[in-house]
């Protein structure tokens, strides 16, 4: 084959992989994120008052899901190299979306618990084994654009699930249910709609990809082969090894600070909006309140595809990281000073903006020198301590907010945490030629 035919065939098969892969699972990640957060919208919408919750005990809802999450989070992943993307994360959509179908007949604060417990548990897995699933597809070259278009899913959960969970609250009285109830029985659906459909639409692998030619098919696994031999020789991290290799666990709380962030946004956004109007005497409903909540999540995908865009032609360097982590640390404690609702969501949006700009750029780095086992073991590693996060964020805001009476001291320790990240990056930087190969640490053993 001829450069030039090389070339074509390379752009043709990413294309291919770019459209009929990537928007499904982005698909999946939409539903997986909107799952997950519509506590935040059913709290301040009558969840926390037919319940009886405060401030500390809907945080603890929020984030005891991800103690299930957590528990499952490496042998799900581990279970997905074994058995096949397509059979587990088909099953792990399926087994959410019931969990998620029963928040609709919740009656108790200790029932809410143990559903978002079981809903963590069901979706252990999803999200790493997404990240694999699509690094198992393309070479290291093209895998920050394609992770990019996948990671807009998740900001535009908000941007299309906020007001789409607005109409559905606004439902109040449908079938005799009050409108957050209604909320939860319409996000559930979809999960197990799109889970039996990827069952029959996802594929492993290239080499089993009918949709590409011969030609693609060579391509494709004969890049992936080759990459997989490079860091055998290299970087070569079994699983066992992979959980114990500093670099790894150097990302993991690079990814904790980042985490804390996204979800001290995501569970309190909604509050935080829902508090204007003692704050500043402004008035909105629920539709409303929806839109607003929707506003920084627009820019915030845009500025993720620019930003991704721009690592990839320069090529993903730990500042691509660590910088949007740094903004985010400043903007989000500002954010709560501010002295109206106008200027406290323009700073927010800074703050999303940053915080989605980091996180597609963060997940081309451990794919760099992982493979296999080891992969999917420090992949899943990663976002397992990271998501340690998902829970101390929403359950230390609710606490601090309970004892302080507002969100500014909470809110300055969500910088705090991004700050970590930022600073964590700058050691990543000098860490970055000091993976040790399979060989030095059998020697070590021996």
């Amino acid at each position: 084959m001829t450069e030039p035919e090389a070339s074509a065939v390379e752009r043709s098969a990413i294309s291919k992989v770019s459209w009929r892969l990537v928007p499904f699972i982005g698909l999946m990640f939409f539903i997986n994120f909107l799952d997950r957060t519509a506590v935040s919208f059913a709290g301040p919408n009558g969840m926390s008052r037919d319940l009886g919750l405060t401030a500390s005990q809907f945080g603890f809802a929020a984030g005891i899901f991800f103690l299930g999450y957590i528990l499952l989070e490496v042998p799900s992943n581990l279970a997905l190299h074994k058995f096949g993307a397509r059979r587990w994360l088909a099953r792990i959509m399926v087994t959410w979306g019931i969990v998620a179908l029963l928040f609709t007949w919740v009656s108790s604060v200790e029932g809410l618990y143990v559903l978002r417990f079981l809903l963590g548990v069901a979706e252990a897995g999803f999200f790493p084994g997404a990240i694999l699933y699509l690094s198992l597809w393309v070479p290291a070259r093209h895998r920050n654009k394609v992770l990019a278009l996948f990671y807009v899913a998740q900001p535009l959960t908000i941007v299309i699930g906020a007001p789409f969970a607005s109409l559905l609250l606004g439902a109040d009285g449908l079938m005799g249910l009050a409108g957050w109830r209604i909320m939860f029985f319409g996000v559930a659906i979809p999960a197990i709609l799109v889970g039996i459909v990827a069952w029959f639409y996802l594929v492993d692998r290239p080499a089993d990809a009918k949709w590409l030619t011969n030609a693609e098919r060579d391509w494709l696994t004969g890049e992936l082969a080759k990459e997989e031999k490079t860091k055998a020789g290299k970087h070569n991290i079994l699983a066992s090894g992979a959980l114990l290799n500093g670099r790894v666990w150097l990302l993991s709380f690079v990814y904790f600070g980042l985490i804390y962030g996204l979800y001290a946004l995501a569970f309190f956004l909604p509050t935080i909006i829902g508090g204007f109007e003692a704050q500043f005497g402004t008035k909105f409903d629920v539709m409303q309140k929806g839109l607003i909540t929707a506003i920084p999540y627009l820019p915030a995908a845009a500025a993720l595809l620019l930003w991704s865009r721009h690592a990839a032609k320069t090529g993903v360097k730990p500042w691509h990281v660590g910088l949007p982590a740094l903004i985010g640390a400043v903007s989000i404690p500002v954010a709560l000073f501010m002295n109206s609702p106008a200027a406290t969501v323009a700073v927010i949006t800074i703050t999303a903006c940053s915080i989605f700009s980091a996180l597609p750029n963060f997940w081309a780095i451990p794919a760099r020198f992982l493979s296999g086992a080891g992969a999917a073991a420090g992949i899943a590693l990663i976002n397992t301590v990271g998501n340690v996060a998902g829970f101390a964020a929403p359950f230390i805001t609710g606490a601090v907010k309970d004892a302080t009476g507002s969100f500014q001291v909470a809110m300055l320790v969500v910088g705090g945490f991004m700050m970590l990240s930022a600073i964590l990056t700058l050691v990543v930087a000098r860490q970055r030629d000091s993976v040790p190969d399979a060989a030095a640490m059998a020697a070590r053993s021996a």
